[in-house]
């Protein structure tokens, strides 16, 4: 990807998509005397939207990164292409992939072209380029920043879970950052996104280094009564908390919603709540060894 255009690096270190390589650098492919706002209503972009709505197909979904990784590297400051390989990977990832080490490195192909968005913003860019720590840099992003951000930081928090504790330890400062001004910016977005990152966020951490199961509760009430069509709420809430908590009952709850609910009700959440749908079945699947016994005789079994 980066042999296609000379681009300028920020910061230090440069990504590497291997399994167990640290998530990219902050790096774009925008060169500053260009204005390539003229360029957005390329057919390309219609063509690739069209792949994108049928994103529930794994196929489909490929296609539409791919168109979109080469409009955002034709098209360098173009938000929207940057923003929808940073979201196609991300799906990819957490939607369709079962394989640990391929998971992980779909994750960082999504940090890579999210980190490639947030420096687009070119104050941002350059307080990191600077030495500045990404977790002070933050206060430099916008409005406009808000979608490359969320998707970086959930693609971040999936990579290091899946890559380990060490990893999901050192890169928490920077996660909180980026959800925290997400939430600041635009609480809603992503139906009230934030609020239900903050739910996983807390559940899954070590005791040590915060965990806080009541102020999970919390987050996920209040995004589930903000937002209760978006299936992934009650999976997270499920595969977490009620397996932190041992609650049987409150995991078996969650899956049956998820499970019973009409896709055609939330036709532009489709594809989303339909893999939510396939992540519940699996979790339902693997019930027995989520508790332990003394839980699942409290639940009457």
């Amino acid at each position: 990807m980066r042999s296609l255009i000379p681009s300028l690096l920020l910061g230090a270190a440069v990504l590497v998509t291997g399994c167990g390589k640290k998530p990219g650098s902050y790096e774009t492919l925008a060169d500053d005397g260009k204005d390539m706002v003229s360029k957005v209503k390329d057919k390309r972009f219609e063509d690739a939207d069209a792949l994108w709505q049928n994103r529930g197909n794994m196929n489909s979904l490929k296609e539409a990164i791919a168109a979109y990784e080469a409009l955002a590297t034709e098209l360098p400051d173009n938000r929207l292409a940057h923003m929808r390989a940073t979201r196609g990977w991300y799906f990819l990832a957490d939607g369709f992939t079962e394989d640990k080490a391929t998971k992980i490195e779909q994750y960082l192909k999504a940090i890579e072209w999210g980190k490639r968005c947030m420096a687009i913003n070119k104050d941002f860019a350059e307080r990191v380029n600077n030495g500045e720590k990404e977790a002070d840099a933050v206060s430099a992003l916008t409005k406009e920043d808000i979608p490359c951000t969320y998707w970086t930081a959930s693609a971040l928090g999936k990579w290091a879970k899946a890559s380990g504790i060490a990893k999901s330890l050192r890169h928490i400062g920077t996660v909180k950052a980026y959800i925290g001004k997400v939430e600041e910016l635009e609480p809603t977005y992503y139906h009230h996104g934030p609020w239900r990152y903050w739910g996983a966020y807390y559940s899954v951490l070590p005791s040590f280094a915060g965990r806080d199961l009541d102020k999970s509760a919390e987050y996920f009430e209040k995004t589930m009564a903000a937002s209760p069509n978006y299936l992934g709420s009650y999976v997270l809430r499920a595969e977490n908390l009620a397996v932190a908590n041992q609650d049987v009952k409150q995991f078996d709850a969650d899956l049956e919603r998820v499970l019973s609910f009409n896709l055609d009700d939330m036709p532009e959440l489709k594809p989303e709540n339909g893999r939510e749908q396939a992540k519940a079945r699996k979790l339902k699947e693997e019930r027995a060894d989520l508790f332990d016994k003394k839980a699942l005789e409290a639940a009457g079994e």
